[in-house]
């Protein structure tokens, strides 16, 4: 733990992702008191002089310190404090993307006395040096992690202070309803006494910001970690066309034969913003066949893990007891009725089709033509309560970290309330206030240990 906050001392890390063959350039970063002088060792520019300053792109070859053996040919940027992302000197190495030109400058930079980075260091560096507060940080890790275009704009309005200002906002409320308090108690004979309406008032407005930047915690975690989706229902009702059908390619194997989908097909999408893996299963029947077995119970097991679950049945057949069997074991998960070959009914046949009164969503789809899927996107996102999602303010989509520490502060907020509506001397106010005071600050980082800290960044890449 102490290494990793040791302040000045120089760290080095590959701040690219390395695949053989595929990636066409490779970094690596230092940062800290000796980064420009390992830089100066190792760098060599090319042609005429060039002048050795802060945001300038240099053009030359990375030569091993003792053998002047050429490494690589490189571009080299040099970022001196306080102008960069840590605020202090930075200096980066522009390689050859692969595996051997990164590793070799990344091998000689520690053998000159830099060291190897920690997970998340670079940005616990900005945190530790002011740059960033705790929230932009922790936007950098989702906007490197995001899984769709709505993670990405949620996260970079992180990155921006769109969810530190308010959060700071409240804390300074809290701070000044605090100092007036206090006043009262050291001061009780020199000022008028305290108006408890309007405390109470502004406590209760305080509350109600706090209760509408925790309601986005749900959608938070929606774009974060996205949903998982399984589609379930008898052999031959279309699942695999309907999954092929949704991830627009050919992900699971269609055919007339029943049983054809023997283990749980996976495929990755993104709905109204939000990620959603969908588990195309097994049709799930009694069977002796030992292999189909096995796949019908991973669908069963998928199904009782998923988020949703996608009640296939064909509109051919209707509501069979099958069917009925099937819903039976997942009716306590979020449904909806998926019905699949409309193509093959008239409006008639559809219309007079039944099912139980406790489903109440239903989409209708001919997977086998692509048809209906929008429908049942929009049954998805409406039985998650995120239909509205893309028109929804994604400047506020807080974590799970955020989530609890705003729960502590709006729990206090209560209990002050509750201790002003008590008539209990003013010292008791100040109890609780204190401890919505420091709920707000542990969020932005002005209040914060360094096991949280440690928690917070060991989620980060190496070279971030």
């Amino acid at each position: 733990m102490s290494e990793k906050y040791t302040q000045g001392e120089t760290i080095v890390a590959i701040a690219t992702a390395i695949v053989p063959e595929q990636g066409s350039i490779g970094i690596v970063r230092l940062s800290g008191t000796q980064a420009e002088a390992i830089a100066k060792t190792l760098f060599h520019p090319m042609g005429k002089k060039q002048p050795w300053e802060s945001h300038r792109i240099l053009y030359g070859h990375i030569r091993h310190p003792h053998t002047q053996q050429v490494v690589d040919e490189a571009l080299l940027l040099i970022m001196k404090a306080p102008r960069s992302y840590t605020r202090e000197d930075v200096v980066e190495f522009h390689c050859h993307g692969g595996i051997m030109p990164v590793q070799q400058v990344l091998q000689l930079c520690l053998e000159l006395g830099a060291r190897l980075a920690q997970p998340g260091e670079f940005t616990l560096r900005a945190f530790l040096n002011g740059r960033l507060d705790l929230t932009q940080a922790e936007s950098i890790a989702e906007l490197v992690g995001a899984r769709s275009l709505a993670a990405a704009t949620a996260a970079l309005a992180g990155l921006m202070g769109k969810l530190a200002a308010p959060i700071r906002q409240l804390r300074a409320e809290c701070l000044d309803l605090l100092a007036e308090i206090e006043a009262r108690i050291d001061f009780e004979e020199d000022l008028p006494p305290l108006n408890e309406k309007e405390i109470s008032l502004k406590l209760e407005q305080i509350l109600a910001k706090v209760s509408s930047i925790l309601a986005s915690a749900e959608r938070g975690k929606l774009l974060r970690s996205g949903l998982k989706v399984a589609i379930v229902g008898r052999p031959n009702v279309g699942k695999s066309s309907l999954l092929n059908a949704w991830s627009r390619s050919d992900r699971a194997i269609v055919t007339e034969l029943p049983g054809t989908t023997r283990d749980v097909v996976e495929s990755q999408l993104v709905v109204g913003g939000i990620p959603v893996q969908v588990l195309d299963t097994a049709g799930i029947r009694e069977t002796e066949d030992l292999v189909e077995r096995l796949g019908v119970e991973r669908s069963r097991q998928a199904a009782l893990s998923a988020d949703l679950v996608l009640l296939t049945i064909d509109a051919q057949q209707g509501w069979t007891k099958a069917d009925l069997e099937i819903y039976e074991q997942v009716q306590h998960r979020p449904l909806i009725l998926v019905i699949n070959k409309i193509d093959l009914v008239d409006e008639n046949q559809l219309a007079s089709l039944t099912y139980p009164q406790a489903i109440t969503r239903v989409a209708r789809t001919a997977a086998a033509f692509n048809r209906g899927i929008d429908d049942l996107e929009r049954a998805i996102l409406d039985t998650v309560n995120m239909g509205n999602l893309q028109a929804a303010n994604l400047d506020l989509a807080i974590n799970q970290r955020q989530a609890a520490a705003l729960t502590r502060a709006k729990i206090s907020l209560e209990q002050v309330l509750l201790t002003i509506s008590q008539q209990l001397p003013l010292d008791f106010w100040t109890i609780d206030l204190r401890g919505a005071i420091q709920a707000f600050g542990e969020i932005t980082g002005e209040e914060v240990t360094e096991s949280v800290l440690d928690r917070i960044f060991s989620r980060f890449c190496i070279g971030k």
